[in-house]
């Protein structure tokens, strides 16, 4: 394989979604590419310590770091916030079992171990996702229809 070839193989992957490939030619040759995905890290001033406490639940980052004082809160979403519940497999979200159902669940709707909470279609198999916990749904990361990867936070049970 050309070396432009290779480059521009490797500046699409850079601007891609995906994390990893591994390609096979024909002619023995093998490519084999991943890339490392960034925490993203929250600054926030001392005197915004309320923000910390109301508002940290629903912020995207797991870590957040005081700019005045060098400490670290390592505070971990689903130990302050609930219990996030997510995807074990990538495939495409579904909340309702058929496109003119209700919904398995919606925010607010109590839950018991064992509920449905959505489906996951991966390979043209339905994968119903049951819930690991029991609770309130407290909020839903992903629309119906979305594709989701291992590990994908889906629903926020307290």
């Amino acid at each position: 394989m050309e070396y432009e070839k290779i480059k521009k193989l490797m500046d699409d992957m850079g601007n891609s979604k995906l994390t990893s490939i591994d390609i096979d030619f024909p002619d023995g040759t093998k490519i084999s590419m991943k890339k490392e995905i960034k925490q993203e890290t929250v600054v926030i001033n001392s005197t915004d310590t309320k923000l910390i406490e109301s508002d940290y639940c629903s912020a995207n980052s797991l870590n957040t770091t005081k700019a005045n004082d060098d400490t670290t809160l390592s505070t971990d979403v689903e130990q302050d916030c609930g219990n996030v519940v997510k995807s074990p497999m990538v495939g495409t979200f579904y909340i309702k079992p058929s496109p003119t159902s209700e919904p398995f669940v919606e925010v607010g709707k109590d839950v018991k171990v064992g509920d449905t909470l959505c489906i996951v279609e991966a390979m043209k198999l339905m994968n119903e996702i049951e819930s690991e916990f029991a609770g309130k749904i407290a909020e839903i990361f992903v629309n119906d229809g979305d594709c989701v990867e291992y590990g994908t936070p889906l629903f926020r049970i307290k």
